[in-house]
């Protein structure tokens, strides 16, 4: 992500609008030099980049496109301190010969020497060697030992989504509206909202699409951005969902000149044809081998019943569920299937209450019979016939066989 004031936008009637860049001849070529001075600065110390970076930003009306270039990049690079000794044990080391006698540039000479031979283990150390090492540990000294390039089209599309990220740094509410038929990424989107520590609220049935709402109590009572750059940080995993809309509430930024006063509110839109790409990892299409094993196997079936990974999120007090599989059949009819492999007996408990909640009769929930549902206090008679247990391979003809009986037409 880039920092704020690398942030490029205009703001129309209350509606914030992030700059991008087209990848015309002069970004890409642009991107392009940016990623091979770096490349070219793979074991040289980070003064030395940033020198080559002023020259290279020096007169340009768009030095700002420039910086922000280079600091995606610089996030894609490694620097640590050079040299075999660490610089607090140099610094030490010397400070403690310098104060053995009046301070003199003669001296100086004489004390790196005598340094450079009490820290000598197995490669012996020399005078300038210690003079490398004493501060090298300062940012500006520390040497970029590797860098992970890109190619010029992808790093532009990088700068473009960071500004959109950047955009929610200041947002206090999330609403992302998700239209039905999605593909089953939302699995890995929740996940995803509770590694970053975000608060949601699911709104919505199938027919009308669903309504996820991020907010949370520090949005509301604290003038800190925290919670904005947690939303900013899941923007990417969105990016894995097609079928979105997304409207962000913001606070203005009262620190720019052109900001009108008046405004005590943005709004960010954005959706999913907005031609974002994502960098985090796409989603597995299976979650597990069970999964992935029972879709396998029902494909070698020969029945009219279709095995879809595009469910529905199924909302339910304190959470939300969203079952592996959908069976339709041609007339219309549908289940839900939920299958429940290898899991904690925590896990257990609250996979079950939520099952229970959701309240819904066309849900099968298939058990694996090395799950210990006792231990883990699950009452699994509370589904009745439309339970399952399997041992090991979920047989998809039993699955089959209690569809024909659950199922009800949409």
């Amino acid at each position: 992500m880039l920092p704020t004031e690398l942030l490029m936008f205009r703001v129309k009637a209350g509606l914030v609008e992030p700059r991008r860049l087209k990848p015309t001849t002069n970004n890409l070529g642009l991107a392009g030099t940016l990623i091979d001075v770096f490349s070219a600065h793979v074991g040289k110390r980070r003064a030395e980049l940033n020198e080559e970076l002023r020259d290279l930003e020096a007169g340009r009306s768009d030095y700002r496109v420039v910086r922000g270039l280079a600091h995606l990049l610089t996030q894609r690079g490694e620097f640590e301190a050079g040299g075999d000794v660490a610089p607090a044990t140099v610094r030490e080391k010397v400070f403690a010969l310098a104060q053995s006698h009046p301070p003199s540039r003669h001296r100086a000479a004489q004390v790196l020497e005598q340094a450079a031979r009490a820290l000598s283990t197995e490669s012996p150390l020399h005078s300038h060697d210690v003079a490398a090492a004493l501060y090298a540990d300062l940012p500006d000294q520390q040497t970029l030992i590797s860098f992970d390039p890109l190619e010029p089209s992808e790093l532009i599309g990088r700068w473009d989504l960071a500004q959109a990220q950047g955009m929610l740094y200041r947002a206090y509410q999330l609403v992302i509206t998700a239209r039905r038929n999605e593909p089953a990424r939302y699995k890995q989107l929740l996940k995803y909202l509770k590694f970053f520590g975000l608060m949601v609220t699911v709104e919505g049935d199938a027919t009308y699409g669903f309504t996820l709402t991020l907010d949370g109590p520090t949005s509301l009572f604290s003038s800190n951005t925290r919670y904005g750059l947690a939303m900013a940080k899941f923007l990417p995993a969105l990016l894995h969902v097609t079928r979105w809309d997304l409207s962000a509430a913001l606070k203005p930024r009262r620190d720019l000149a052109w900001v009108d006063p008046k405004d005590d509110e943005w709004s960010f839109q954005l959706t999913s044809e907005d031609g974002y790409v994502s960098h985090y990892k796409p989603p597995e299409e299976h979650d597990s081998a069970l999964e992935s094993g029972f879709a396998e196997r029902f494909a070698r079936l020969d029945t009219p019943w279709q095995l879809e990974r595009e469910v529905d999120l199924v909302p339910v007090p304190g959470g939300v569920i969203l079952p592996d599989f959908r069976l339709v059949h041609p007339d219309e009819r549908s289940v839900l299937v939920e299958i429940v492999g290898y899991w904690r007996p925590e896990y257990l408990r609250k996979k079950f209450a939520l099952l229970k909640k959701s309240g819904r009769t066309d849900l099968i929930v298939c058990v694996s019979e090395r799950l210990n549902l006792d231990r883990a206090g699950v009452d699994p008679s509370e589904f009745g016939d439309r339970l399952i247990w399997f041992k090991g391979v979920l047989n998809p003809k039993d699955v089959l066989a209690v569809a024909e009986r659950t199922a009800r037409a949409e």
